[in-house]
């Protein structure tokens, strides 16, 4: 619409035209103003529709990647469980094989379930879309990390016990002292005997195991050198070996001792030569173990050299023998 300064406009009554003349603003107050006035309206309606509707691009960009995020935190909220079902696994093994093995207690659950968490630990997370998953997710990690540190503790646990039950094992008396193709002859067996020197019954504490003078015999466990004496007397040349656990051996009636007090052992060392020192009536070995001070019979300790069978007739020739003595060749029929 055209502004005109000038206008004319009909009269009518006088049938004639009459000369307007207008005001710039005035026109534009009351031609144009509306127009825009309804305009602008629309415009902002039309906004308003199409911003509640349509998405702009910046918006469809951050919906893709909340929704990338969202996947993420969904994913790895998997992960965590599949982790934590991974070490509640291992916790079973550790609780109910290895610490059974070294009998020791089970990890109690209250040790493993503690200490994570807490009522305001995940405030500053909540007030956001993903506050659920995320605090979710951030509990299970808090408890898969406690719960790691205390399996971790038990583990350096189950080493020791590895460490020491092996120290152990190798210290425990577990080998015949004299080969047993070196034997001739199995001599008195442990027990209530004969004593064949002062011809009284009298406890034997340990077994005499008969060869030649000069055969070979070794330490049937890991152990310290506690005791060496030379003697014409008693028990004659003897050894005497601290395993530690309470086990000590001796061995008595020595023509030769090769080790000296003090000296550190390994099972299999040789440590002396059979002889005929002190009351002895023929060349053997006469050989104790020890359990805190007291005598126990040496055949239940010779499973580390001796097959199954070979085992199982020894102990049957040490059941059955009383003062009599024993060819080895049967052992090895």
């Amino acid at each position: 619409m055209k502004f005109r300064k000038t206008q004319y406009q009909f009269d009518p009554e006088s049938l004639s035209y009459t000369l307007i003349e207008r005001d710039f603003f005035s026109w534009v107050l009351k031609t144009l103003l509306p127009h825009s006035a309804l305009a602008t309206v629309l415009g902002v309606a039309l906004y308003f529709v199409f911003s509640y509707y349509f998405d702009s691009p910046e918006q469809n960009d951050l919906k893709i990647k909340n929704q990338e995020l969202l996947a993420q935190y969904e994913i790895l909220s998997e992960q965590l469980h599949a982790s934590l079902n991974e070490l509640t696994e291992v916790q079973n093994h550790d609780d109910n094989i290895y610490r059974v093995i070294f009998e020791q207690s089970p990890v109690p659950s209250s040790v493993r379930q503690s200490g994570y968490g807490g009522i305001n630990k995940y405030k500053n997370l909540e007030g956001n879309a993903f506050s659920d998953i995320v605090i979710l997710n951030n509990i299970k990690l808090d408890r898969f990390e406690k719960q790691l540190v205390v399996q971790s503790k038990s583990f350096d646990e189950i080493v020791k016990l590895v460490i020491s039950k092996e120290k152990m094992l190798a210290s425990i008396p577990a080998i015949q002292p004299i080969a047993i193709k070196d034997l001739t002859r199995f001599g008195s067996p442990f027990g209530m005997r004969m004593h064949p020197i002062h011809k009284v019954p009298k406890m034997h504490t340990g077994i005499d195991l008969t060869a030649p003078t000069g055969t070979k015999i070794f330490a049937a466990g890991d152990g310290v050198v506690s005791k060496t004496e030379f003697s014409n007397r008693g028990y004659g040349n003897e050894i005497r070996i601290e395993h530690g656990y309470g086990y000590m051996t001796l061995y008595a009636h020595l023509s030769k001792i090769l080790v000296k007090e003090g000296q550190q052992i390994k099972r299999g060392d040789i440590i002396g030569l059979v002889g005929n020192t002190g009351l002895s009536t023929s060349p053997h070995l006469h050989y104790e173990v020890r359990i805190n001070g007291k005598p126990v019979n040496p055949v239940n300790y010779y499973f580390n050299d001796l097959s199954p069978e070979e085992y199982e007739k020894v102990i049957e020739i040490a059941q059955d023998s009383t003062t009599h003595t024993f060819d080895y060749e049967d052992i090895m029929d």
